[in-house]
């Protein structure tokens, strides 16, 4: 891509749809939801005469933005898209095992940790306890509990366990660029360790996606659409039916239109071998 290319940070539940990265990225980096405000962003870039990188703001738990961003780019008449590529995501599953990892290293072997995040569907919310597991194991707390903004078990709920586990106090650590509001009134002393991934390293990361996106463009002529369109094969409903029986891959989206999604609800080191 050229010197000249936008960004286009498309945002879903872990990015409060956008809220979530205001102040954490650069002005020019443009930040929308999925659906029609990344579809009006694109179309406007290339009438503008501009070039474009879109960005899937996941950090390894909603593989259905990307997919979903991967369909709203596909919609879009190729005129309307020309010059714009779309990334990898900005994180995966593993990556953000690693930034909590780090940011657990810096929290008291004494304290509970409570890693929390906004509600997603049953599956992300699942692959939560999956990651919070794996910090567990492979960290120095003995209680680890996970909690969900707009969710249940909420962040206060989750204290109440951590306290009923012992803890006197609590830090959550937010899995998410969300951060939850701090439970008052919990009879333990609660903080919360701050983003995942603070603004510089998010800066240098979604610079390395992008320089990603661009050589895969220049070297094969990839838009990254069709690895996009497969980010969330394996992922959902439709891997939950009895054996034989027959089911898409499409969790819910069957239509290539652009459309928005309904809103339910209202300091790491980076892995750099991986990221």
């Amino acid at each position: 891509m050229s010197d000249h290319c936008r960004v286009i940070a498309v945002c879903g539940h872990e990015a409060a749809h956008g809220e979530a990265l205001r102040g954490l990225v650069d002005p020019a980096v443009i930040v929308v939801p999925s659906g029609r405000e990344l579809y009006r962003s694109v179309a406007g870039l290339t009438r503008r005469g501009e070039r474009g990188c879109v960005v899937p703001m996941t950090l390894g738990r909603d593989p259905e933005l990307v997919a979903d961003t991967a369909r709203t780019l596909g919609a879009l008449p190729t005129a309307e898209r020309s010059g714009t590529v779309l990334a990898r995501p900005f994180g995966t599953s593993q990556h953000l095992i690693g930034w909590l990892r780090a940011a657990a290293s810096r929290v008291p072997a004494t304290s509970a940790l409570l890693v929390t995040a906004p509600s997603g569907d049953p599956f992300d919310d699942a692959e939560l306890y999956r990651v919070a597991s794996l910090v567990r194991r492979h960290g120095r707390h003995s209680s680890v509990e996970v909690a969900f903004s707009g969710g249940d078990p909420d962040p206060a709920e989750g204290v109440r366990r951590c306290r009923l586990l012992g803890a006197t106090r609590v830090v959550l650590v937010p899995a998410a660029f969300a951060l939850p509001q701090v439970p008052d009134g919990s009879g333990a002393h609660v903080a919360c360790a701050g983003p995942p991934v603070p603004p510089a390293a998010l800066a240098r990361v979604l610079a390395e996606r992008v320089a990603d996106a661009g050589r895969r463009w220049s070297e094969r002529g990839d838009d990254g659409i069709a690895t996009g369109l497969a980010a969330a094969d394996g992922h959902g409903h439709s891997h939950t039916h009895p054996p034989g029986e027959e089911h898409d891959h499409v969790r819910g989206h069957g239509h290539p239109h652009p459309h928005q999604h309904p809103h339910v609800h209202g300091a790491g080191r980076v892995i750099r071998s991986t990221v």
